[in-house]
């Protein structure tokens, strides 16, 4: 398939770069539908693409795009918008969606770290339980640290990188 600005692809190199990236983000614990629009999306040249062409390029029909696509937008990684003077949508990878992904995980581990405060009162931090909780707890404090002194690193590496 042609890119929508015209550059020529290997569709067979594209397609199977698409099946392999989607394979490593299944084995992590994608969807695999999601996975693969995912990878559509980020090796097209635009990062843009409508539900035709992922259909077309992909071989799935409108509702496996549909969903895949509110699956991704709900976890920050496409957006959808309106393609200039249509009322066809296209989908668009985001360039931040790897910060995006941590961030709307390190709101889950927040959630956790909650829960693990209230497990570690309701079984007391005395017993084997709850000191079991209390190092579980700790772990995503430190994890949730890091990630967010990774991340500024990441923002000065990426600007020095990559402007913007």
């Amino acid at each position: 398939m042609a890119e929508p600005s015209g550059t020529a692809r290997d569709p067979e190199a594209v397609s199977r770069f698409v099946e392999h990236f989607a394979a490593q983000l299944v084995e992590a614990g994608m969807q695999r539908m999601p996975a693969r629009v995912f990878g559509a999306l980020l090796a097209s040249d635009a990062g843009a693409l409508t539900s035709a062409q992922l259909g077309e390029q992909l071989q799935i029909s409108p509702a496996a795009v549909s969903g895949a696509v509110r699956y991704l937008a709900q976890v920050h990684m496409v957006s959808r918008e309106r393609e200039p003077g249509s009322r066809r949508e296209r989908y668009r990878v985001h360039g931040d969606q790897w910060y995006e992904a941590l961030t709307n995980r390190e709101a889950v581990i927040k959630r956790w770290e909650d829960a693990l405060r209230e497990g570690v009162t309701s079984l007391g931090a005395d017993t084997p339980a709850g000191r079991q909780l209390a190092e579980t707890l700790a772990f995503f404090e430190f994890v949730e640290k890091e990630v967010e002194a990774m991340m500024e690193r990441w923002r000065v590496h990426r600007e020095k990188r990559f402007g913007q």
